[in-house]
């Protein structure tokens, strides 16, 4: 991790003693003794049954694109993508490009293909989210009080998720608009990349030209489709599940509708990409909220303490124990600067030097 990313860990970990302290501590710890441990490890499980239901629509995708890969050679991928996308609020560019530069690294396939699949991974994975936000933030008018700014930025959040969801699936079907993205960021690279334009330009072209073809092939697959959309929907089934039942290991009798209310509002938060995984603004919206629902604010926060421990911090740990076994310089390969090409070419060096 660079400095900048620890200096926002330390920032967002600082936030959530403040709100612990607030909340009272001592309280917390009490609140944390009384927790089921059984009903706790449960939580634990349904989180690692999730990680597989990760990897089996990655899968589902990747077979669709003729790039074959076993569950057991993926789920390490996913690993170290959920990690990275924790650690890196923006900078590298997150864990999608790292799940992408694996793929390609395992399958020696060309990289817009791959980022073609997780790109697909990632849409499929906001779908069932956009559904359940709209409901959310409907429902949720009408159980809390909310400020009228408060909904304004959650109803823009899910709308300007809406529209890059669109603009997505409508640039891999029609060329014509994609020739106009493909434009619009030549112009961008003409502006403030003047070194070898032409070049650069070449690939960009390669890049989206390949992107739309992977992408078509998969959006158009309704068999496919069949698969993905209901698993998808399972998966969000399994997180909401899992609040439920830490909140359950501490006695909280609270409606697993309600929890999945505060958590889809929380994720929609913890979107926001000043922090890593949204430390700290996650955690916060859970306390609150949760609070405001009749739950005591210890056992909130000891809950939601508990959850993110499952969620956030295990699955980043696992992650970065993964990652050195593929080389932790692959997150200086990663950017958002960083073409296709470009990494292509800086691995045949490598390969070249060995």
């Amino acid at each position: 991790m660079d400095r900048k990313t620890i200096l926002l860990f330390g920032f967002s970990i600082l936030i959530l003693v403040i709100m612990l302290w607030f909340v009272g501590i001592d309280k917390v710890i009490m609140a944390l003794k009384t927790a089921n441990l059984y009903i706790i490890l449960l939580a634990v499980g349904v989180q690692v049954v999730t990680y597989f239901l990760y990897t089996l629509r990655w899968q589902i995708l990747n077979n669709l694109a003729d790039m074959y890969v076993s569950i057991r050679k993926l789920l390490p991928m996913v690993m170290v993508g959920l990690a990275v996308n924790n650690i890196t609020p923006s900078g590298r560019g997150g864990g999608e490009p790292v799940r992408a530069y694996l793929l390609y690294k395992e399958k020696n396939c060309l990289m817009e293909e791959s980022f073609a699949t997780v790109v697909a991974d990632r849409a499929l994975d906001t779908f069932p989210f956009v559904v359940l936000a709209a409901i959310t933030i409907s429902a949720m008018t009408l159980y809390f009080n909310f400020d009228t700014w408060m909904l304004v930025v959650m109803v823009l959040a899910v709308i300007a998720i809406i529209a890059v969801l669109i603009g997505i699936i409508y640039m891999c079907i029609n060329p014509n608009f994609g020739k106009r993205v493909d434009g619009w960021i030549i112009g961008l690279v003409r502006r403030f990349y003047k070194k070898n334009s032409e070049e650069f330009e070449e690939k960009i072209h390669g890049i989206i030209s390949g992107f739309q073809d992977t992408m078509k092939l998969l959006i158009s697959n309704k068999r496919g489709l069949l698969y993905t959309i209901p698993l998808s929907f399972l998966i969000w089934i399994f997180e909401i599940l899992r609040v439920y039942l830490v909140f359950l290991a501490f006695g909280a009798n609270v409606n697993i509708v309600i929890i999945g209310e505060v958590f889809i509002v929380a994720s929609l938060v913890g979107m926001i990409p000043l922090l890593p995984g949204g430390v700290g603004a996650i955690d916060g919206v859970m306390i609150l909220f949760y609070s405001a629902t009749g739950i005591p604010s210890s056992v909130s926060a000891a809950a939601t303490v508990i959850e993110r421990l499952i969620s956030f911090w295990m699955t980043t740990i696992i992650g970065l124990i993964i990652l050195p076994y593929y080389g932790s310089a692959i997150l200086n390969k990663i950017s958002f600067s960083s073409s296709s090409g470009e990494i292509e070419e800086s691995d045949g060096d490598e390969s070249s030097e060995e």
